[in-house]
């Protein structure tokens, strides 16, 4: 049997283990995926290979650890800087970012996008951001500091902290943070927020399985909303792809979106 796992801080919440195995049941493929607990990202690729693992899912706060301990990065991953999968190749962590095409399956819904403010500055942060400027798709960072902002900028991607942000008009506003996940904070000051979204449209939270104060305070200002789950089902559905080498059809994707649905 192949092993193959997701790693996080916390990883307790997650729900890639029902969606994974569902998929591996439908295709009658012989693995298993759990979670790993992972305090120390740099330690990442060791634990991956102690653990004899096939591939792996990698969540916050370890994308760009897991970046650094690839032995070969492909794709868009390269730009990104921060891998959500990992495979082993020919005894080789190959890493591969499948956030960026699963958050642009996942907005479709929303139809056309222009301009998108994303709150945040992490591996998740730059996934959406890169996917969206691949699109032409106008993208503007907000985050609390300074220190993460020069990697956005380096691709022509307007950033700011809180302190120096002019309003503007967004269609979409993305949290790509973990405020919410654990606890009932917003990602960035209410005041602000609120200024944000009483124009934009739509509201987009990476946070899945609850509705956040994110979620709650777009809504109350009439954006549309919409939580993680469909990003993780699309990244997830790529990630098997690469784990099981399978095409996946509308049959396995909705047998895995199924499975996100278990306790």
């Amino acid at each position: 049997m192949k092993k193959f796992a997701i790693f996080g801080n916390p990883v307790v919440h997650s729900k890639s283990p029902q969606m994974q195995n569902a998929g591996f049941k439908h295709i009658n493929f012989d693995g298993a995926y759990e979670k790993f607990l992972l305090e120390d990202g740099d330690k990442i690729k060791k634990e991956f290979l102690k653990n004899s693992f096939c591939g792996a899912n990698i969540t916050v706060p370890h994308k760009e650890f897991a970046f650094k301990n690839a032995d070969i990065v492909k794709g868009i991953a390269q730009k990104i800087e921060a891998v959500n999968t990992y495979i082993l190749e020919d005894e080789k962590v190959v890493a591969y970012n499948t956030d960026a095409p699963g958050f642009l399956k996942a907005i479709e819904s929303f139809g056309k996008i222009d301009k998108v403010l994303v709150l945040g500055a992490g591996g998740t942060a730059k996934a959406i951001a890169l996917a969206l400027k691949e699109q032409n798709i106008d993208v503007t960072i907000l985050n609390r500091s300074e220190n993460r902002l020069e990697f956005f900028r380096e691709f022509g991607i307007k950033a700011s902290t809180f302190n120096n942000f002019k309003i503007e008009k967004f269609d979409l506003v993305v949290n790509s943070t973990s405020a919410g996940l654990k606890d009932e904070e917003l990602p960035a000051p209410k005041e602000t927020l609120e200024n944000i979204l009483k124009y934009s449209s739509f509201a987009f939270d990476c946070i899945y399985g609850k509705k956040t104060p994110f979620l709650t305070l777009a809504k109350s200002l009439e954006n549309k909303i919409k939580d993680g789950e469909d990003m993780l089902l699309y990244q997830g559905v790529l990630a098997f792809e690469l784990f099981t080498s399978t095409k996946a059809d509308n049959s396995l994707v909705e047998a895995m979106r199924e499975g996100l649905k278990e306790k």
